[in-house]
């Protein structure tokens, strides 16, 4: 039992300041770089033809930790459920998204009759430096991005429809203008969106551009309008970052802080009076 939990410890990352735990997990990481690294070189002619063996014999070597570190994970999960029988727990795991990635990077060495080639796949275990976030200041990174997001779901629901509500009535309106003109281009409103789509989003492939007069006008209209829209989102996340590192800095503070509202920049009071000047 002790060595299970040990073993989960070192896995899961529940001890920060654990050495060996912390030694495992980049070492795992640096694994799935160096996997990731062969499988792009193994596509260039020169690099497959003068180390073809030695990352045949490096994917072999991957694999085995990979699969090891696979059962090792079914055996510790129910450690992780304590309120569920240990067969639901390695269920629920076999069936979550980062089991199903660990399997598939594995699956090459289990399945070759099948022909198919699945070490690409592997990349998607880079997601397990998630499991590594918690470490250092990317959890509080992370942490701030997931309350920013939370925080400000509503405001950029309300963002994207009206983005949504504009590229409808911009699509309508350049069909209006063009579609006689440009028949191939501008047949329908839906076929139309794609130049709003890229014309709000300011890319402007030029596949698609007015050629009416009174099309480009309008054209100049939406482009700026997108300018616009998308300046918004921008500038609402990033006073929610502001204001979440204020609050971020009032909980490392703990409650000796004084109450009132501060500056998240400066860390001065809000409310602070700027002291009588003495008499002249």
């Amino acid at each position: 039992m002790h060595l299970r939990r040990r073993l989960h410890d070192i896995l899961e990352g529940n001890q920060p300041n654990d050495r060996t735990g912390n030694a495992v997990r980049r070492f795992l990481v640096a694994l799935i770089v160096l996997n990731v690294t062969a499988t792009v070189l193994e596509t260039v002619p020169a690099v497959a033809a003068y180390a073809d063996s030695h990352l045949h014999w490096f994917e072999r070597g991957s694999v085995v930790v990979f699969a090891l570190e696979y059962l090792l994970r079914l055996w510790v999960v129910p450690l992780g459920a304590p309120d569920r029988s240990p067969t639901v727990a390695r269920l629920r795991w076999l069936g979550s998204p980062l089991a199903l990635v660990d399997l598939l990077s594995v699956a090459p060495a289990c399945l070759p009759w099948l022909g198919i080639d699945l070490r690409s796949v592997r990349a998607l275990r880079l997601l397990r430096i998630l499991r590594i976030a918690r470490l250092g200041r990317y959890s509080q990174a992370l942490q701030t991005l997931h309350n920013v997001l939370r925080d400000r779901a509503p405001d950029l629901l309300s963002l994207l429809f009206l983005l949504l509500a504009m590229l409808v009535v911009s699509a309508t309106v350049m069909y209006q203008f063009e579609h006689d003109a440009q028949p191939q281009q501008f047949s329908s409103i839906p076929a139309t969106m794609w130049w709003g789509i890229v014309t709000l989003t300011t890319i402007g492939y030029g596949d698609m551009s007015p050629v009416t007069d009174a099309g480009r006008a309008f054209g100049g209209v939406v482009a700026v309008l997108g300018i616009a829209m998308f300046a918004l989102p921008a500038g609402l996340l990033g006073a929610a970052f502001v204001e979440e590192l204020g609050k971020a800095r009032a909980r490392a503070a703990g409650p000796q802080a004084p109450s009132a509202a501060c500056c998240p920049h400066c860390g001065k009071g809000l409310h602070e009076t700027p002291a009588a000047s003495p008499p002249a």
